[in-house]
């Protein structure tokens, strides 16, 4: 076990000193593109505006024998495009392939001064966070790099759920984690073919009441993993996400898992076809009305200490810490999207003429 006065020391001589707080910047859709695609690759400067993040992926639905086309296709959009407040983010392969020392070594010489997150699929434990993170840090000490790159970790095997907490707390680097339904599903035998989102399978059954019919009423595969990801990343000031929603006609169930996961506590999604990134931004923004809710009980509760009516319900330290969540959030959304900030101001204006 390290010692915690080494824990923010870098790992390699003239590797930049590690984060000692994950930047909390907003990341509502994690928007996923091939950059070996040309013609999706071409679209990526007029969609940096549209995301919080833009992801280059380099692992999964690319193909093995486009595994070198997609790395050197990142380098070069990278390369060419301002991303402005716009974060980039790459998914490399996974530790177990014979693509990922290549990614790491192509990459962080290449663009690592632009790119904020490297995100590993199928973590398992601490010891991969640990390889990667050395790795990187000899990295860039190599490339003179003056900003660490963060690490994101794609929760998708019963070995990774089984070690999430040391897996959240296995470095400085750590940014967050995903859930990764599908890869989950697959590792632990469950029986369903579907890539996140519920199934008509899953439910439970009102009691019989004479003859009548008994209802049913589907129920959500992944709350339990969600949840403990969540109390995860909690506990170590990192963040937790949902990853991919597969069926990319059905948005009324996108919606629905998405919000289930922002109301558990996750900040973002990815995002895999551009008419899922408005149902991201919809759902991972507070609405205006819950933001001038939070304000108003700030507001009263002056130092958060006590207890205060409003509109005939009980507000305390504990609500008090609540609206502060989500006071917080609308800021930092704010301070990116404009005609967000003119949708809570708004609502505030309502909320104080009432």
């Amino acid at each position: 076990m390290r010692s915690a006065k080494d824990f923010f020391r870098p790992l390699a001589v003239g590797a930049p000193a590690p984060v000692r707080e994950v930047p909390f910047r907003p990341s509502r859709m994690i928007h996923f593109f091939d950059p070996g695609n040309e013609k999706m690759a071409a679209k990526v400067p007029s969609l940096a505006p549209q995301v919080d993040v833009l992801l280059g992926n380099l692992e999964d639905a690319v193909p093995a024998d486009r595994k070198e086309a997609a790395r050197h296709g990142l380098v070069k959009t990278a390369r060419a495009t301002d991303f402005g407040a716009t974060q980039l983010w790459t998914r490399i392969n996974s530790l177990d392939s014979p693509w990922v020392l290549d990614d790491l070594l192509t990459l962080v010489p290449e663009i690592g001064d632009k790119l904020d997150v490297v995100m590993v699929p199928k973590v398992e434990g601490a010891q991969d966070i640990h390889y990667v993170d050395r790795l990187l840090a000899q990295l860039e000490a190599k490339a003179g790099l003056t900003r660490p790159i963060l690490v994101h970790a794609i929760l998708e095997t019963a070995s990774g759920v089984a070690n999430v907490e040391e897996i959240a707390g296995a470095s400085p680097r750590m940014q967050g984690i995903s859930l990764g339904p599908a890869d989950l599903a697959a590792s632990r035998r469950m029986k369903t073919t579907r890539v996140g989102g519920g199934h008509p399978g899953y439910v439970v059954r009102a009691d019989p009441d004479g003859d009548a019919p008994r209802a049913t009423f589907q129920q959500d595969l992944w709350h339990y993993t969600i949840a403990r990801m969540v109390d995860a990343c909690a506990a170590h000031g990192i963040l937790p996400y949902y990853g991919p929603f597969g069926d990319i006609q059905d948005v009324t169930a996108c919606e629905d898992q998405f919000r289930n996961a922002f109301l558990l506590g996750c900040v973002g999604a990815w995002t895999l076809h551009p008419v899922q990134i408005a149902v991201a931004k919809r759902v991972f923004s507070p609405s205006p009305q819950d933001v001038a809710w939070a304000r108003r009980v700030i507001a009263a509760m002056g130092d958060g200490t006590g207890a205060v009516m409003i509109d005939g319900k009980m507000q305390d330290d504990a609500t008090y810490k609540q609206c502060l969540v989500v006071a917080d959030l609308a800021d930092a959304l704010a301070a990116r999207d404009p005609e967000l900030a003119e949708a809570y101001a708004a609502a505030a204006a309502q909320e104080e003429a009432r």
